[in-house]
């Protein structure tokens, strides 16, 4: 069945939904013939102003928190399908309020996921990042236990019930707050670059494959299944390299140091969770530990591990160079917007569909 079909007739819920994935993902949902379409954020300007930009009879915006039970409850009703997006996601704010990560991350989480079961939505997918695996700071370590807390509610749920699926993804390039516009940024300004350490590698994902990582786990997701997508990754200062070349620009660059909460490598899949993954191409499917409460299975019996399997890093996964780095921001929307404004004679690559996407999504903030 075409995901056109999937989708047909139906009432799509979007926690999150005035943030980076949830606009990607809203224009990614425009075309098909989706019933309702709901935005739940706390950003009551942003609503207005994807209201303004988009003015489609379809979206409905909903003004709410999911910290907050009742208003998750009121978003909720007659709802088919569930994306939970909404999150605190910068690691300097969650390290600095780690309460405040808990709050949303993970008692947030929580209550989208009895409220989905409650309401009988058909499937929910929750996404997570690659710094929930050995997580070193509260963002990652909140969002590790937000994937815990969905698989621990699909271990009591048959497959006729909520279908519950999770997603993990690295870096998205050029995601509000992310270091791609922060280059951009200062190279406009002439500042010199803040790099942190040159051979800090990050794995590259434009928001694209985001979205096409969160539909396929839709499509394609059992009870309790995390997603991951395999991606390409590079150093940060290969990144700062490539950026330049992209602006014509020599600004210099300052080696900062590690921040707190960072790492020099990134991972996106565990040993222990390859060992027991189904390779899919482009993605990992990674069952969960669908153990029943049985702690002789967890403290006395084990559960052998294939000693062979490595952890799937940014160190080793495939490594671009600065060329093939160029290439990929130019496939990016915000880069190629920021391009044309620097030279008003440079040639988008992207097609004119794509331009007006994010005109859109750029008048809704």
């Amino acid at each position: 069945m075409q995901i056109e079909n999937l989708f047909s007739g139906k009432t799509v819920l979007i926690t999150g939904g005035t943030g980076s994935f949830g606009h990607a993902f809203l224009q990614y949902l425009l075309p098909m013939d989706c019933q309702e379409i709901r935005i739940f954020s706390r950003d009551e300007l942003k609503q207005e102003q994807m209201r303004v930009s988009l003015k489609d009879s379809r979206l409905k915006y909903y003004i709410g928190d999911v910290r907050d039970r009742a208003s998750v409850d009121g978003a909720m009703k007659k709802v088919d399908y569930v994306f939970h997006a909404a999150a605190l996601k910068q690691v300097p704010s969650c390290e600095f309020f780690p309460m405040q990560a808990v709050l949303t991350n993970i008692v947030g989480s929580h209550n989208v996921v009895e409220s989905a079961v409650a309401h009988g939505v058909q499937r929910l997918v929750v996404l997570s990042t690659d710094k929930a695996v050995y997580p070193i700071n509260a963002m990652g370590m909140t969002k590790a236990l937000m994937v815990k807390v969905a698989q621990a509610k699909s271990r009591e749920l048959l497959e006729e019930k909520t279908i519950i699926t999770s997603v993990r993804y690295g870096n998205v390039m050029a995601s509000r707050g992310s270091v791609i516009p922060l280059f951009i940024q200062q190279i406009l300004q002439k500042k010199p670059l803040t790099i942190t350490v040159p051979e800090m590698t990050r794995f590259l994902l434009p928001l694209t494959q985001a979205v096409e990582l969160v539909a396929f786990a839709f499509c394609f997701g059992r009870q309790g299944d995390l997603f991951v997508k395999k991606a390409p990754a590079c150093t940060v200062m290969d990144l700062s390299t490539a950026l330049q070349n992209q602006f014509h620009s020599d600004v210099p660059v300052q080696i900062i140091g590690m921040r707190h909460g960072e790492k020099i490598y990134e991972t996106l899949a565990s040993a222990e969770e390859l060992a027991r993954a189904e390779d899919m191409g482009d993605y990992y499917r990674v069952p969960m530990d669908d153990r029943e409460l049985n702690y002789n299975k967890y403290f006395t019996e084990g559960q052998a591990r294939k000693s062979s399997v490595e952890d799937y890093t940014s160190h080793n996964t495939e490594r671009l160079n600065v060329s093939q780095i160029e290439s990929l921001l130019l496939t990016l929307p915000e880069v190629a917007l920021e391009l044309n404004k620097a030279n008003p004679r440079f040639e988008s690559p992207l097609t004119r569909e794509v331009d007006d996407m994010l005109v859109a999504m750029g008048a809704a903030g």
